[in-house]
């Protein structure tokens, strides 16, 4: 199986050790960060920094001033790696050591957007806005993620690109001082905290057949009893419906898939247009449940499979999550890669990748994806490396 590791290109600029460092681990290929959401990342190995503050969702090269000239929503530029272009140095350093590399680029997640342009954000159906969550329903936040992924993915030294969030994003996310987990919300809950009610929104529950007011005061009675913790939150699609019923819930997922396919399909044609490659692969993260929204998007698996190259699939969790996440791709042709979180400190199990990654490849997976390399402590890096020489048979 093909593995490769996450990275940021600061994890590589100003540190010359850092190429060898990966290849070390037995990986053949770097999944690297071109456009990327705020973060505050620790750098446990750099000769001279320890944390990396990105204070806003960024690109990590210079975007093409021709392309967003006169543009309202367009990238922004990062100040906080040296360089004029910290991804191409990056890159550069990586396949000098004999590392593929592929771009990493999130799309519909993005809180500064969601700050200066406010309008453009996910709205509840309590009126409240989500900063980082672009409505990708809106013809310009379409436009603007469509042209960030043509642009952000193909860099120079670029083999292909991974597509984050490109989809829906919602109610979850991992905010600076979260104070949310007080009322537990499951699948279900989530998802209705997550319908999006802005004006192109509420104009297309109405292609649907929906009233968007009766359906905005259908979604507040349905989570009622969840804030007063007299009602289950549910989980999965079931209880998506149980709480607001399945006609009213059909509905709504009818629209959201409608809109989700149509940025999924522009994005990887933008893609392949600006590649002119046809081995240039396009990968989206992706889960086969179509109503999740996030980083790891819902999709149905036969359409995007028709759509791009492969999927990244979350697979860290035990066998169960990982046959939830696999098994709908059974019998369809194109990329599996299972996502292994490898970062002990932060839920991962690098203990058990050879196992785990072992039980991925039964059901399909056929490259393995490892969150993430500059991050994790150097016990979990040699758990990795010990792990994908087991897997060689080394």
């Amino acid at each position: 199986m093909k593995a490769s590791a996450f990275l940021y290109p600061w994890d590589v600029v100003g540190d010359p050790d850092a190429p060898a460092r990966l290849a070390g681990l037995g990986v053949q290929q770097v999944t690297l960060a071109a456009a990327y959401h705020s973060t505050r990342a620790l750098t446990p190995r750099h000769p001279a920094r320890r944390i990396v503050t990105a204070e806003h969702a960024a690109v990590l090269y210079p975007p093409d001033a021709t392309r967003w000239a006169g543009r309202e929503l367009r990238p922004y530029a990062q100040s906080w790696v040296a360089g004029e272009d910290p991804y191409a140095e990056a890159a550069e350093a990586l396949a000098d050591a004999g590392l593929q590399v592929q771009s990493w680029v999130v799309l519909a997640h993005n809180s500064r957007l969601g700050a200066e342009h406010p309008d453009t954000s996910v709205v509840n159906a309590y009126g409240d806005r989500y900063p980082w969550a672009p409505c990708i329903a809106q013809p310009a936040v379409h436009a603007y993620l469509v042209d960030l992924a043509a642009e952000a993915a193909v860099r120079p030294g670029t083999a292909g690109t991974e597509l984050e969030s490109c989809g829906w994003y919602g109610f979850a996310h991992l905010h600076a001082h979260d104070k949310t987990s007080g009322v537990a919300l499951g699948d279900a809950a989530q998802y209705l905290m997550s319908l999006c009610f802005c004006a192109d929104c509420r104009a297309g529950y109405a292609s649907v057949g929906l009233d968007p007011e009766e359906l905005r005061d259908a979604v507040r009675r349905a989570l009622e009893p969840v804030w007063a913790g007299s009602g289950s939150a549910g989980q999965g699609w079931a209880g998506v419906e149980k709480l607001l019923g399945a006609g009213l819930a059909g509905a709504t997922l009818r629209w959201r898939v409608q809109v989700a396919r149509g940025l999924q399909e522009a994005a990887v044609a933008a893609v392949r247009a600006a590649a002119q490659d046809p081995g240039f692969q396009v990968l989206l993260h992706a889960d086969p449940a179509s109503y999740r929204t996030g980083a790891n998007t819902g999709t149905d698996p036969a359409h995007i499979l028709s759509t791009a190259d492969g999927v990244v699939l979350p697979c860290t969790g035990g066998d169960p999550a990982r046959e939830a996440v696999l098994g709908p791709f059974a019998g369809l042709s194109g990329v599996l890669a299972a996502n292994f979180n490898v970062v002990s400190g932060m839920g991962g199990s690098p203990g058990t990748l050879e196992r785990d990654a072992a039980h991925a490849a039964s059901l399909g997976a056929d490259q393995l994806r490892l969150y993430h390399a500059g991050l994790a402590s150097g016990p979990d890096l040699r758990a990795v490396a010990g792990a994908l020489s087991a897997l060689r048979g080394g």
